[in-house]
């Protein structure tokens, strides 16, 4: 049997190998998106972005192409940093300290991590999509070593924890993006790429 190559429109490895441990069962060879091609994702929410970035790698690839585009939403600060939460400060720390500081002590601390995802033929059509949403709280300070970004502050009232207090599989069943790939998986098996 022919393993269908998949094209991940993204320039981070680590993106790939997350992407791979969610499809594992799908038998697709994914792989990075050539460098040289680039998405300006002009989106104005993350399933825009999200079906920008498949639909451009699948056109410049000829290939069938998934992407997906996440952020957090603080509800206290009107959806903040939402589209913008990887460009919101220069690393994991100043982002944090960034929103921290523009929360304050402000006792109305909701928020939701979203993930979308879309899949894309060669020709560039989507052909699924979805997003996933995790609500939860952002904490005063950070807590627990593990995960990256804004996992230390997101804070999961019904696990009793933050992202960065679980572990790689208990985050992963309860995650954004762990919804988003259970949402897509079923018809993602019904596809013949």
């Amino acid at each position: 049997m022919n393993m269908p190559t998949v094209v991940v429109a993204t320039g981070n490895p680590g993106k790939v190998q997350e992407m791979n441990a969610h499809l594992a069962g799908l038998g697709w060879n994914l792989v990075l998106k050539p460098q040289e091609i680039d998405v300006e994702e002009t989106g104005t929410t993350f399933l825009e972005n999200a079906r920008l970035k498949a639909t451009t790698v699948a056109m410049a690839t000829g290939q069938w192409a998934i992407a997906d585009d996440s952020g957090l939403a603080v509800d206290a600060l009107g959806g903040a940093p939402g589209l913008y939460s990887a460009r919101y400060g220069r690393d994991d720390r100043a982002r944090i300290q960034r929103l921290l500081g523009e929360l304050g002590d402000t006792s109305h601390r909701q928020a939701q991590f979203v993930c979308a995802i879309a899949l894309a033929r060669p020709d560039g059509t989507i052909a699924l999509d979805t997003e996933g949403i995790c609500p939860g709280e952002i904490t005063m300070a950070p807590q627990g070593s593990g995960g990256f970004g804004y996992d230390p502050i997101f804070y999961v009232p019904a696990l009793g924890k933050t992202f960065a207090e679980m572990a790689p599989a208990e985050k992963e069943q309860c995650s954004h993006r762990g919804i988003a790939f259970a949402q897509l998986l079923p018809a993602l098996r019904d596809l013949d790429l």
